[in-house]
Order: structure tokens, then C-alpha cells, then sequence
């Protein structure tokens, strides 16, 4: 199984991105890993909310494939203990899926298309953080959670 995390714009901070970098040489050693960065919209203050959710949504479903297993990184998801992560992705590993896609929406969240075309929502916390350093916070937690799957004492309990 490859895991894509697909997200709109790139990352700014030099710090997040040294992060990042970190994590996904470490996720490399366990499966395939994408990050797929999507440009942001331009002249976004010429237009609306809902305008801009409905574009960003266009350009996220442009990127998916059919068979894709979609999950949605939503204030409103599905949460989860490290541990629950990890028996969580492992469960997806067994069940055949080609690709696991996570998306970190725009500002704005996500239109009501990605909604209906997804498989389901994630929550990585109750409390709000930038879209930027959700990145960061995503990749630790999936590598965790692969550490947690093969036995590996990265995670303490």
C-alpha cells in the first residue's frame, strides 16, 4: 500500500520543512510515501469562501484515482491515540488498498464534492493548527504509528 498525503500549497517555514524531510526519509524504510503538493490559488481575495473551497475541491479531485481510499484531515473526524492509529493503518495495509490518500484542505476546509467523494475523516486533534504545520504533525504521527506496527520503540506507553 502507498500512502499519499496531499495538500494545497507548499510549505513556507524552513523549520517545517526540515521536519518533514526528516520524517519522510524515515516513513521510506516502511512503504511508499508521497507528499503531493497542489498549487495554491491565485488573487485568493478577489473571491469567495465558498469559491475558493469549490476550486481547491476541483483541483484535490483532479488528483485522486477512482480506486483511491480517500481520508480527509477534518476538524470534525474520526480521533485517534497513537496506538489506535496504528492498529487503524494496519487494518487499511491488510485490506488491499493500492493507495491511502490523506488531504489537508485550504483555509476554508473542504467543499461539499471532496466531502461526498471521500471514504472518511481523521482528526488529529480537538485543538486547531496551521495548515502547514499539520504536515509535520501528520507525517511524525504516521511514522509513529509504522514504528508502533513493527514492534520498534520510538513510541513509549
Amino acid at each position: 500500500m502507498k500512502v499519499i498525503l496531499l495538500v494545497i500549497g507548499k510549505t513556507d517555514d524552513d523549520y517545517l520543512n526540515k521536519g518533514i524531510s526528516i520524517y519522510l526519509k524515515r516513513i521510506e524504510h516502511y512503504l511508499p510515501f508521497e507528499l503531493k503538493v497542489i498549487p495554491e490559488l491565485k488573487n485568493t481575495k478577489n473571491i469567495s469562501e465558498a469559491v475558493q473551497k469549490t476550486k481547491e475541491g476541483e483541483l484535490l479531485l483532479e488528483s485522486i484515482q477512482s480506486g483511491d481510499h480517500l481520508l480527509l484531515l477534518d476538524e470534525g473526524g474520526k480521533e485517534f491515540t497513537s496506538k489506535g492509529y496504528a492498529d487503524f493503518l494496519q487494518k487499511k495495509m491488510l485490506t488491499g488498498i493500492k493507495n491511502l490518500v490523506f488531504v489537508i484542505g485550504g483555509p476554508y476546509g473542504f467543499s461539499d464534492a471532496v466531502y461526498a467523494r471521500a471514504n472518511g475523516k481523521m482528526s488529529l486533534s480537538k485543538m486547531t493548527f496551521s495548515h502547514q504545520m499539520v504536515r509535520l504533525i501528520f507525517v511524525e504521527q504516521l511514522y509513529r504509528a509504522l514504528t508502533i506496527i513493527k514492534g520498534e520503540p520510538y513510541h513509549h506507553e
